[in-house]
């Protein structure tokens, strides 16, 4: 069948009454864990797949599915309106989502963080359904030398992300790096830098360095603030983008969008790796880069995109490879496997109803979402009218009852609360988390694609030239820190954040 009649069946498939409220409800759960720090698409998937048992294939699938692309609307609201990102994907959206909050213009950026989104989550069902079968062949040219080159260009790249000195910004990547691989080595099954604490034996959690890095140093900035702040001091003009926004925020969209459609059909977190490059990418090619940091919408539509379409873009190794490219996916094909389908080459000829239903539902899927969150956005603007003596209390119980109902231990609030202290000494040294949260992330998975490299070339290093893809990839991170490296960009980098201060 061509195209055309593939769509045709997907929608007499979506369309149906039941799949239409399946698709309703995982986007609307999707959209209240992205609200709610803490719980994250992984784990409620995974409480909610018994759920699914009693259900047919299809629509546990679709309603599964809206959970997970819904987080990533979700995600953004706590991440602008009181810099919490719950979800590791939002964290490049409150760099500049959060700073227009605190300038007023809240509204703007919900407003272009859905529609951004949605944009994204079209054009991402698009390919899917055009490029499935190509992608996935692409996907199979990674193997771990090339992992190890994209993950190290990705924390280079993490490096454009900070203000101020290059050093500085290396030195939060590596301090993220060495922070990830504190825990139990999964080769060896040593611990390593748990100096006997036993809550750390499994690893630190993101949401708890996230959210004491991001959430609880604004805190403790705004209090430790002379002047202090007030959520209501800047005027809310309007709730959606005008003309000038939208001619700043369209080309980001549309370039995060590509890039999260091609980076999402990797393994190793799509959407993040995706959203962060989408960053790194705006701020390279604006005009004026100190913008970024300040407020600057490029910086909220670009990883919005990108992290959307990146997320659905993961689809496509799950179903036409059977490979996971991230956790949920993985719960994912649980899911399929519990209701006796396999997924892999033969599964879009095999299975073709479930196939296309499953893509044209998140069409739906997106369409639900925008539906759902462009009339909130005047309730979560209006948030930022309370008086933060007010505010303040309410976002520190948030944060606390997020982190403790990840494992349910007072530990993680306490480590919390020392990850912010830490978050708040950073900002008076003049250095950013952000390159800190990539390397936290991303250090752990290089390390494990790294051994598995030197175990597939019996420990010879030649391996990353002599695969052409790896050695481009090392060749472009060389290029990038030659570039970084230059006199007159590590000049305007400092300049610029000597102007902020």
């Amino acid at each position: 069948m061509d195209l055309f009649s593939n769509l045709a069946l997907g929608f007499s498939v979506a369309l149906t009454l039941k799949n239409i409220f399946y698709c309703f409800v995982g986007a609307l759960f999707g959209t209240l864990i992205g609200v709610l720090p803490g719980i994250g698409p992984l784990a409620t998937i995974a409480m909610l797949l018994p759920i699914t048992f009693h259900l047919e294939p299809t629509g546990a699938l679709i309603m599964l599915a809206g959970i997970f692309y819904g987080a990533q609307y979700g995600g953004s609201t706590t991440a602008i309106l009181v810099n919490l990102p719950g979800e590791s994907s939002s964290v490049v959206t409150a760099l500049d989502g959060y700073q227009m909050a605190r300038q007023g213009r809240a509204g703007v950026a919900l407003a272009t963080a859905a529609l951004a989104s949605f944009f994204a989550g079209c054009v991402a069902t698009i390919v899917i359904a055009v490029a499935a079968p190509a992608l996935s062949r692409m996907a199979l040219l990674f193997g771990p030398p090339e992992f190890t080159a994209l993950m190290v260009m990705g924390l280079i790249a993490a490096v454009v992300l900070a203000s101020g000195s290059i050093v500085a910004s290396i030195g939060m990547v590596m301090i993220g790096m060495l922070l990830g691989l504190v825990g139990t080595d999964v080769t060896t099954g040593e611990q390593r830098f748990v100096f006997g604490i036993r809550q750390i034996y499994d690893g630190i959690d993101f949401v708890v360095v996230a959210m004491g890095l991001f959430g609880v140093a604004e805190i403790i900035s705004n209090l430790a603030d002379s002047h202090g702040r007030t959520s209501g001091s800047a005027e809310i003009t309007r709730l959606m983008p005008n003309k000038a926004d939208v001619k700043q925020a369209a080309p980001a969209a549309i370039r995060g969008t590509l890039l999260g459609s091609l980076l999402g059909v990797l393994p190793g977190g799509g959407a993040l790796i995706s959203s962060f490059a989408s960053y790194s990418l705006e701020k390279r090619l604006a005009d004026d880069p100190s913008r970024f940091g300040k407020g600057a919408i490029e910086g909220v539509a670009g990883p919005e995109a990108a992290n959307n379409a990146g997320a659905q873009a993961s689809f496509i190794p799950m179903l036409a490879l059977g490979i996971p490219p991230n956790a949920v996916m993985a719960l994912m094909i649980a899911a399929m496997t519990i209701h006796g389908i396999t997924p892999g080459p033969k599964f879009l000829s095999d299975q073709p109803s479930l196939f296309w239903g499953m893509i044209v539902s998140m069409w739906i899927g997106n369409m639900i979402l925008v539906i759902l969150n462009l009339p909130l956005v005047g309730i979560w603007v209006k948030l930022l009218k309370i008086p933060y003596a007010y505010l303040f209390p309410a976002i520190l119980v948030f944060c606390c009852v997020g982190v403790y109902s990840i494992n349910y231990r007072v530990f993680d609030v306490f480590a919390m609360a020392g990850f912010g202290v830490f978050g708040y000494f950073l900002r008076r040294i003049g250095c950013e988390p952000a390159p800190l949260v990539l390397g936290f992330i991303l250090g752990p998975m290089v390390e494990e694609q790294f051994r598995r490299t030197l175990l597939l070339s019996d420990g010879d290093f030649s391996i990353f030239l002599t695969r052409p893809l790896s050695a481009t990839l090392i060749g472009a991170t060389v290029a990038l820190l030659l570039l970084m490296a230059l006199p007159s960009l590590r000049k305007g980098r400092e300049e610029a954040f000597r102007e902020q201060d």
